[in-house]
């Protein structure tokens, strides 16, 4: 691990993860998964009908990061119990690997983005409908079909006041179109990605 990787992990809580459930049947054990900064903690509850397991008492391991990373036994329980996915990533953990921006909060992953400027750093549409659904309690239906006529993307940098402009005049010019009227000759406006005193649809954050 580096001099660097070192001084970032020092910014991290003790424990890095944790999980419990029961295995897979027809194993009806409870068991519970924690990851600290050092150790691997292994926890299991017998549960059973018989009488004779009711006194059994709750077993424990703790090894360190190395020791499990050694321990092939630990982690072919490890696997069976969670899965794979599961097990893949504590081990990453467990070799120093850990996942800095997704243990920081919603509204200073927003000031990241803000700096990094992502606009001109990825044009995917799917990426953007994710960080719109992610940083929105709701989208609403309308927001939804707007954005598939002028992209995701623009959703986001659009500025709230004039997102709800431009779903009235869509909103109108529908209802004016199922009537038989003619469309209205006004062009809508292109969702504004430059507006800083507005507050933007992609910059509410969930509550």
């Amino acid at each position: 691990m580096t001099t660097q990787n070192v001084d970032m992990a020092s910014l991290l809580p003790d424990q890095l993860f944790e999980t419990s459930g029961r295995g897979p049947a027809p194993n009806t054990n409870f068991y519970s998964l924690i990851i600290t900064k050092s150790d691997v903690i292994w926890r299991w509850w017998k549960i059973s009908p018989r009488t004779v397991d009711r006194n059994t008492k709750p077993g424990e391991l703790m090894e360190s990061h190395q020791d499990f990373l050694d321990d092939s036994v630990l982690q072919r329980e490890v696997g069976m119990v969670f899965g794979h996915r599961i097990l893949d990533y504590i081990k990453a953990l467990c070799q120093g690997h850990f996942d800095y921006l997704e243990r920081l909060s919603d509204s200073l992953l927003l000031r990241i983005i803000n700096y990094l400027e992502l606009e001109d750093l990825c044009g995917s549409e799917g990426f953007w409908e994710q960080v719109v659904q992610r940083r929105c309690n709701t989208v609403p239906a309308e927001v939804g079909s707007l954005a598939l006529e002028v992209g995701w993307r623009r959703i986001f940098f659009t500025s709230k006041l004039q997102l709800q402009k431009l779903i009235s005049r869509r909103r109108l010019k529908t209802e004016e179109h199922q009537e038989g009227q003619a469309p209205e000759s006004d062009s809508e406006e292109s969702p504004d990605e430059s507006s800083e005193t507005e507050q933007t649809f992609g910059s509410e954050e969930k509550k």
